[in-house]
């Protein structure tokens, strides 16, 4: 397994691991890129690495995978819009700083028409409402598939039930700045080219399934292409767990 640290800013935590295996022996003829957005509450608590074990299996399975870091509450300079804005660098280094990092023998095996973007919790939240500030575009690369695990994706109704984590990444509560909430919710966002899967646990006690199931609700009535799949018995943190059924059912709808 190759592993390679990439900066795609001039902060500290605007880095990425990019993954992909080691031997052209081991390499398929398409590599999907997959990107990685972490959660945990959007502070510095939690980091890139609790997707390690699952970016090197995904890697293994023939992916590239650019496992993303981003400012957290508690860094100089993170809250909304900087954080969301930092995966949203992080996305569009596929055009420059990921490609440059490649031999050109491997980058002939990327399939830059269909990226996959995968996002945890906070980072379901970060990634969806990245991919739809760039139209699920970036000047060189397609986003075709967007995958939402366990996700926070109705930050309005997470504001107005005054949940802490969202107002620390707000910057203060619901009642004080409504649109800045609405602008960064991704259940709030215009459609995009890109299919939403949000994959949910019946277990999970940290961000209710009925979440997953009001956002693919709304935003397929607005002619957003998504899907909700519920995974019984499974909690909040499966999908870091890679043998989960979560992570099973991730792995199938990226087809790796």
């Amino acid at each position: 397994m190759h592993r390679t640290k990439i900066a795609y800013g001039p902060e500290p935590s605007q880095f990425g691991h990019l993954y992909h295996v080691a031997s052209a022996d081991d390499r398929p003829d398409r590599m999907r890129p997959v990107i990685l957005v972490h959660g945990g509450y959007w502070t510095t608590e939690f980091s890139l690495t609790i997707e390690s074990a699952i970016a090197r299996q995904y890697a293994e399975r023939g992916a590239l995978v650019w496992n993303v870091e981003y400012r957290r509450i508690g860094e100089a300079g993170a809250g909304w819009p900087a954080t969301g804005t930092d995966v949203r660098s992080a996305i569009e280094a596929l055009d420059t700083e990921i490609p440059d990092a490649l031999e050109p023998d491997l980058r002939a095996c990327v399939d830059w028409t269909d990226v996959a973007v995968v996002g945890h919790s906070a980072g379901g939240q970060l990634a969806l409402w990245s991919v739809a500030q760039l139209g699920a575009k970036t000047a060189s690369t397609t986003i075709t598939t967007v995958v939402a695990q366990a996700s926070a994706l109705d930050l309005v109704g997470a504001g107005r039930a005054a949940r802490p984590s969202v107002e620390g990444l707000m910057g203060g509560p619901y009642d004080a700045m409504p649109e800045r909430y609405r602008q960064a919710s991704p259940i709030e966002q215009e459609p995009f080219d890109a299919h939403v899967v949000a994959i949910h646990g019946t277990l999970d006690t940290a961000i209710p399934v009925d979440v997953s199931r009001h956002y693919v609700e709304t935003v397929c009535a607005r002619g957003q292409s998504a899907e909700l799949i519920v995974v019984p018995d499974e909690g909040h943190d499966a999908f870091v767990d890679p043998r989960s059924v979560c992570n099973r059912q991730t792995l199938r709808v990226l087809g790796i």
